[in-house]
């Protein structure tokens, strides 16, 4: 038996086999008080033949919107599905929504980085602070071919150094920078980059629409989402929540867009 890819299944695939959330993830401690909350959702594909992209997205949107004060929304990659006429009309949608929202560039997200920066109005390397403590860094993870690719190191390490004093700091980049999933790719140099900052609490991946759960390297949280559109993975459209609270506390977990049902979650 190979015990390595049945070891990523249990870690990563967990979910999907679980009928009672927390199973296998013990207690959350969530904060008294939360000061920052934020959602990321992937792989919405817009425009995929064959699938109810539209459905799909005003579900996700209908879902947001039911939680409570959320602060901002990322949307991790997969934005439309390979064609570049779909992203203004993908732009449009997440318009709708009653918060401010970013993004990065997925493998599907097939256009330049000129035309992503001019129809999403950022660059697809993006940073940003929040509240005045709290770094989030985008990093884009592809091309206008497609190709899977390690991160820009060299605007990581600018923007992980700028921030090095903040409280905590939050990647987010479509594709995984390890091979501890069937399509992600080996950047060790992301890796040991990221774990080497103590304010970094985790770092949020799309991609692997059947890959809803965690995995840990150096000490450091590497967290999946699921999907909420596309033709294939699990069957429950999710999305994920972080919050932090007042007390420094951090918590992410995953939320069915259907009815809210939070299916793992995990103490940051």
């Amino acid at each position: 038996m190979n015990r390595r890819p049945f070891l990523h299944k249990l870690g990563l695939l967990g979910t999907s086999l679980m009928t009672m959330p927390f199973i296998s993830y013990g207690k959350m401690d969530f904060p008294k008080s939360t000061r920052v909350k934020f959602i990321t959702a992937s792989d919405g594909h817009w425009g995929q033949p064959n699938t109810d992209f539209e459905t799909s997205h005003r579900n996700l949107i209908d879902a947001i919107h039911r939680e409570k004060d959320v602060d901002f929304v990322v949307f991790n990659g997969d934005l439309i599905h390979d064609e570049p006429k779909f992203l203004p009309e993908v732009m449009q949608v997440y318009e709708q929504l009653q918060m401010p929202w970013y993004a990065t560039r997925g493998n599907h997200d097939r256009v330049s980085e000129a035309v992503f920066q001019e129809v999403m109005h950022q660059p697809t390397n993006f940073s940003f602070i929040h509240k005045n403590d709290i770094g989030i860094i985008l990093l884009d993870s592809s091309n206008s071919s497609g190709d899977y690719l390690c991160a820009n190191l060299d605007f990581a390490s600018v923007v992980l150094e700028e921030y090095r004093r903040l409280s905590h700091v939050f990647l987010f980049i479509h594709i995984s920078q390890n091979d501890w999933t069937r399509h992600g790719v080996e950047c060790r140099d992301f890796l040991d980059l990221v774990t080497s900052y103590p304010n970094v609490r985790a770092t949020f991946h799309g991609h692997d629409h059947d890959v809803d759960g965690q995995m840990i390297y150096k000490k450091k949280p590497f967290l999946w989402s699921g999907h909420f559109g596309g033709s294939w993975g699990n069957p429950f459209p999710s999305y994920r929540v972080c919050e932090i609270g007042e007390d420094g506390k951090a918590i992410t977990y995953l939320k069915t867009v259907k009815d809210g049902m939070i299916l793992n979650g995990h103490n940051l």
